[in-house]
């Protein structure tokens, strides 16, 4: 089953225990981020700190992601830390980096995914350039998902860790 609109939407409103993501991607595309991104690559910043209904959300809900990566960042990467990251881990997203540039990736072939609740999880789907093609309800057995979560949040760092070297 597909995910769009007020369907995927509700997922965020819903969820009682935890939503989590694993991003895989050095770029997403995403349309609502075209203008800001062009800014950000021709010199603007984004200082902080700053709210909206996201950061709001994790104030008060668990919500986390792990981002697998290398280095050298892309520049989406170093968009999305300045942009997003940086202020969502002190609002209270537990924001963790599993930066593969020097190790194995414990994740090979896993791609990227939102778990709730650790019962529902929709896959992620994007073309090779990062821009998404659908969202999936996964319909299988979430425990794979659950000990995917385990790995990358036991291989990885906090976010604000990982700037601050």
């Amino acid at each position: 089953m597909l995910l769009d609109g007020e369907d995927w939407a509700s997922k965020f409103k819903t969820f009682q225990t935890e939503a989590w993501r694993l991003e895989t991607l050095p770029q997403y595309l995403v349309p609502q981020e075209a203008e800001e991104f062009a800014a950000f690559t021709a010199g603007a910043r984004f200082p902080g700190p700053y709210e909206d209904s996201w950061t709001e959300m994790v104030r008060t809900r668990a919500v986390g992601r792990v981002h697998v990566l290398t280095q050298p960042l892309s520049d989406y990467l170093r968009f999305e830390f300045e942009r997003y990251y940086q202020h969502q881990a002190p609002a209270g997203e537990d924001i963790r980096i599993l930066d593969v540039t020097d190790r194995p990736n414990p994740l090979p072939d896993i791609g990227d995914f939102w778990m709730f609740d650790r019962s529902t999880v929709v896959l992620m789907h994007y073309e090779a350039d990062g821009k998404q093609i659908s969202r999936e309800l996964y319909e299988g057995d979430p425990a794979p998902f659950i000990e995917y979560q385990r790995i990358a949040v036991a291989a990885s760092v906090p976010f604000l860790e990982y700037v601050s070297t």
